[in-house]
């Protein structure tokens, strides 16, 4: 059988989770409208006729203003050295720009096979999609380019096939029933932010972070207390917001795709703790989960 590992690479926003999740099709890493949503590098195991692709999404790589943004890059960085294949997902409704150059000046994709992925074309027009293949193809001739609509899933398909065709003959790596590497905590983690992100909207998504105090299971329930982390205490009122609706109404929505999640009844509880400037402390990035480890 053919197997391999691919990273998933790209600026923030990109539709980098998004095409993970279709290839997958279950939902291992969270997607949002806010940029810098992924966190962490997220293996997802992709299971098909005889191949075996095991797919590594990345933070998106940005001009860092914290730590935490340092940490974020490295993560993605690191992958693309030890990989059989990278993809680089673009924005194919932006124009090429600073953060574009920004993205191929510090990431070294030279090593190893390269498919360019200009997604969301279903926003953009036929021409401007053509001015940036003509870039790319410029910047990077070695590179394959696919066209693709992700939340759609169009062209997923021919990616994966493009992909195969790149990778070695080698074993298969995680048993068939596995479709992540990441265990439970880190998974109720990742619910409860996507669930603060979307409610907070623009308001403070940046400065949170999830920290699961502990769980404790049963045959038929699961307890389990989280704390989400701010900044400032005026963050911490704009999470439990007035009369504490807008913690409880995260917590409603966390819980109900916990207990999708395990299976089971779930008794989840929120606390709000503040913890100033964690995005710049080396301790605390590390308790949060959030510094870079280089990939195998």
């Amino acid at each position: 059988m053919k197997s391999g590992f691919v990273s998933i690479l790209g600026r923030p926003n990109v539709g980098k989770s998004t095409i993970l999740n279709g290839i997958i099709n279950k939902k291992v890493s969270i997607v949002t409208d806010k940029s810098q949503t992924t966190r962490n590098v997220i293996r997802g195991i992709y299971h098909g006729d005889d191949v075996q692709i095991i797919f590594i999404d990345t933070p998106g790589i940005h001009k860092p203003h914290a730590k935490l943004g340092q940490e974020m890059n490295n993560m993605a960085y690191s992958t693309a050295h030890d990989v059989d294949v990278n993809i680089l997902v673009v924005d194919a409704s932006k124009s090429f720009g600073e953060g574009d150059e920004y993205l191929l000046e510090h990431l070294d994709i030279k090593n190893v096979p390269l498919i360019i992925v200009l997604n969301k074309i279903d926003e953009a027009r036929i021409t401007e999609v053509q001015v940036l293949k003509d870039k790319y193809h410029e910047l990077l001739p070695e590179a394959v380019i696919i066209e693709t609509v992700a939340k759609e899933k169009f062209n997923l398909d021919l990616l994966i096939k493009t992909i195969t065709d790149f990778l070695p003959e080698g074993p298969e790596y995680y048993p068939v029933d596995m479709v992540t590497d990441k265990d439970e905590v880190f998974q109720i983690k990742e619910i409860i932010r996507e669930k603060v992100l979307k409610i907070l909207k623009e308001e403070v998504p940046h400065s949170i972070a999830i920290y699961v105090n502990n769980i404790e299971h049963t045959k038929k329930e699961a307890h389990i207390l989280a704390t989400i982390i701010v900044e400032k205490d005026s963050q911490k009122g704009i999470v439990i917001g007035a009369g504490a609706k807008r913690i409880k109404l995260i917590g409603q929505k966390a819980r109900m795709d916990i207990e999708r999640y395990l299976g089971k009844h779930v008794y989840l509880e929120l606390r709000v703790k503040v913890q100033e400037d964690w995005r710049n402390d080396e301790d605390l990035l590390e308790k949060y989960g959030y510094k870079a480890k280089k990939q195998q």
